[in-house]
């Protein structure tokens, strides 16, 4: 009884670390597909008012490449195959292109802070959001250093192809003073390492 509990344990202690195998840091990724990461920086300029609050949907996504399709059949009548839900602006092009013609690689790996110090914690996020290849970020501050100028607001981190440039699509919900009146604010985003 004694021998095979020592030859269960010197067995798990022999496959435990295969199984837990990490490959080392520069190591391929054993499906083949190569990556970098890149950081989106967003700015919010409230207009010559103080920022006490906002919210904004960051949605990332990649062209299709090696999908075979051709994009080119979203401007043609309606196909064999086509879905329901497919809807068709008025030159007939597919409204619901970038969801379809768009692969999901892009993940979103973390969020930063703001530049100023009342948004330099790292502000609230949807994580409901992120199954989707979207992101929904707000913050708020109560306190009375709040920016009236252009400031960084946010970084948000992303895993992308290697090979492909994303695209951006960003949307400002709200945007609030102390009171919490609207303010007429401007939301941009800027790429790179660069803050």
């Amino acid at each position: 009884m004694k021998a095979k509990l020592i030859a269960v344990l010197l067995t798990l202690c022999l496959v435990a670390p295969l199984l837990a195998y990490v490959p080392a840091r520069g190591s391929k990724d054993p499906s083949g597909a190569k990556v970098r990461f890149a950081p989106v920086h967003v700015y919010l300029d409230p207009a010559g008012k103080p920022l006490a609050a906002y919210q904004f949907e960051l949605v990332c996504s990649v062209p299709a490449r090696a999908s075979g399709e051709d994009v080119s059949r979203a401007s043609r009548p309606r196909f064999e195959g086509e879905t329901p839900s497919t809807q068709r602006g008025q030159d007939g092009r597919d409204t619901n292109a970038s969801r379809r013609h768009y692969e999901p690689p892009v993940k979103i790996v973390g969020v930063e802070g703001g530049a100023h110090p009342a948004f330099r914690e790292a502000p609230y996020y949807d994580p409901a959001a992120l199954m989707n290849d979207r992101i929904i970020i707000a913050a708020f501050h109560t306190g009375k250093d709040l920016p009236s100028g252009r400031t960084r607001i946010a970084t948000i981190h992303l895993q992308v192809p290697a090979d492909a440039e994303p695209r951006y699509e960003l949307k400002l919900t709200v945007a609030a003073d102390a009171n919490g009146g609207n303010l007429p604010a401007k939301l941009n985003l800027e790429t790179g390492e660069t803050k």
